[in-house]
């Protein structure tokens, strides 16, 4: 939240001034405003008069926008100021007179990014209205322009339909470049263009990628791509027109770093937060609380992202963008610990946490990975836990070792997700608890803890020393609880066969079968083994 006050105090620095109205200092300013003549009902708290040609002019637009404030250019010629205070006082305007050697774009770069510091955009609480400065640009150019971040990730994009084109629409629509055109561009060297000059650069009409042309600049500070404005255009710019998208890329880069400070200041606090929740402690109540959580069921969901080449930046791209945008705006809250992203979700059901590792894969590169596991729910104080539970079904996805329970997609492989190597769907502890005992006990007996005597253990060496199948027969015979026909069809025998081999396992060792007891510690230990002896 901000007052006109300290609005005043800051653009004091370059060369504004209040006439009047000291009373309207305390007012809080939510928005800001450009008169537009393709909407005669604009509003918002500041108004900028770009093109007013008078201070009196301004104070009428400011008037009818219903504006505590307008901020205007100084009449040419001079004049008093005290007449302009007036002028504001009998329409109960604010009147900032701003430093004609300041550029519009200049101040509604500060204004826009102090009024809307609280404010969502996509890259977090940021401190600018993109879309506006968008339309701003497409007025003065001349075309429809977008604001793409540095991976073709579309952060705004201006309500002008000026040489727009269907390669456009597909972009805005599907939020960041597709494709097949993001790989045309890179083939004829755009974006290494972009990369390496400030300037400038033209791209030519592409009939098949269905695009007409475009002038496209790097947004950039210091030696840091952070973006790229794009203009949809048939020849390249000249004149004032290409100052103004260059003169844009730069205000369009102070806005994405006021962004970035305030978002990378939310997800340190959030992080924090949900690190103190997943670890557990007195405070939770008060932590979820800070959070914005309601006290309601969770789930906890852990995320490893990769590529074949990096792990580290694919994290951090999910990390990100699952900390995109802040307060309603977003179901979860999340914190980067160690090499997995965990987030808290809100609700019960494992598919919203399903849909919300889907749409996060979504919005990362096609190259990227992405490996989930989802904890049952859990309350607040039950979130360590949670994390547990989430880090196992994470260990199953990663691992492919998924149950036959969890949802496939038609012609998958069980288990497998096209393209991946992965589970289809990330399984949720309270779906899949019986596969999570299974890795336990498996990583029971990789560690030694398993009898090394005892039924078992003894047809397990029979088995490996003289090519036996006693310990499949076992198997077969425990899980087909008793059935010697259904056993034999198992393993595709006779069942007299698989009377024969009982006998034989019998006298090799001692098979209490008729003992429940004995049948569960074989059923366990055979499961602690895991499937070698299915092959």
């Amino acid at each position: 939240m901000i007052t006109l006050d300290r609005l005043v105090n800051v653009l004091g620095g370059y060369g504004v001034r209040l006439c009047g109205r000291p009373e309207a200092r305390s007012a809080v300013l939510r928005s800001v405003a450009m008169p537009d003549a393709t909407d005669r009902h604009v509003t918002g708290d500041v108004l900028l008069a770009v093109g007013a040609s008078s201070p009196a002019e301004a104070v009428r637009w400011a008037a009818a926008a219903h504006a505590t404030a307008v901020l205007v250019r100084p009449p040419e010629g001079g004049g008093a100021e005290q007449d302009v205070a007036a002028l504001g006082d009998r329409h109960g305007v604010a009147v900032l007179l701003a430093d004609p050697a300041v550029s519009w774009s200049q101040l509604a770069g500060v204004v826009y990014g102090l009024v809307l510091e609280s404010r969502e955009t996509a890259s977090g609480r940021g401190p600018t209205d993109l879309f506006a400065l968008a339309d701003s640009l497409a007025d003065v150019i001349g075309g429809a322009v977008t604001i793409e971040d540095r991976h073709s990730r579309v952060l705004a994009y201006s309500r002008s339909q000026q040489a727009g084109d269907p390669a456009r629409l597909a972009t805005i629509l599907g939020r960041r470049v597709p494709e097949k055109l993001r790989e045309r561009l890179q083939r004829r060297g755009v974006f290494a263009g972009l990369a390496a000059t400030d300037e400038p650069v033209f791209v030519a009409a592409d009939d098949e990628q269905g695009l007409t042309g475009r002038m496209a600049v790097a947004v950039r500070a210091g030696r840091e791509l952070l973006g790229s404005v794009w203009v949809s255009c048939a020849a390249p710019l000249t004149g004032e027109r290409l100052r103004a998208l260059a003169e844009g890329a730069r205000v369009v880069a102070l806005h994405l770093l006021r962004s970035r400070a305030s978002a990378d200041l939310e997800r340190q606090v959030e992080s924090d937060l949900v690190g103190r929740l997943l670890e557990g402690g007195a405070d939770a109540a008060t932590s979820a609380s800070r959070l914005g959580l309601a006290p309601c069921a969770m789930r906890v969901v852990a995320v490893r992202a990769f590529t074949p080449d990096d792990r580290h930046a694919a994290l951090l791209l999910a990390f990100e963008q699952a900390t995109t945008g802040f307060g309603w705006s977003r179901p979860g809250r999340s914190a980067l610990l160690g090499d997995t992203l965990y987030t808290l979700l809100p609700g019960e059901e494992a598919e919203t946490a399903r849909q919300w590792v889907k749409d996060l894969q979504a919005e990362l590169p096609a190259p990227v990975r992405v490996a989930a596991g989802i904890g049952a729910p859990a309350e607040v104080t039950d979130l360590p836990a949670g994390r547990q539970e989430a880090d196992e079904c994470l260990a199953l996805h990663e691992g492919a070792g998924l149950g036959a329970g969890l949802n496939t997609a038609p012609g998958t492989a069980p288990g497998t997700a096209p393209g991946t190597g992965l589970g289809a769907m990330p399984p949720a502890y309270d779906e899949s608890w019986d596969e999570i005992l299974l890795l336990r006990l498996r990583a029971a007996a990789r560690g030694g803890r398993t009898p090394a005597r005892g039924p078992v253990s003894t047809l397990r060496r029979h088995d490996t020393q003289h090519g036996t199948r006693f310990v499949a027969t076992l198997r077969a015979w425990l899980e087909s609880q008793g059935d010697l026909a259904w056993a034999a069809e198992r393993l595709d025998v006779h069942p007299n066969t698989v009377r024969n081999r009982l006998r034989k396992m019998n006298e090799l060792t001692p098979l209490d079968l008729d003992d429940p007891r004995q049948r569960l510690a074989m059923t366990i230990m055979l499961a602690a083994f895991g499937d070698d002896d299915r092959t």
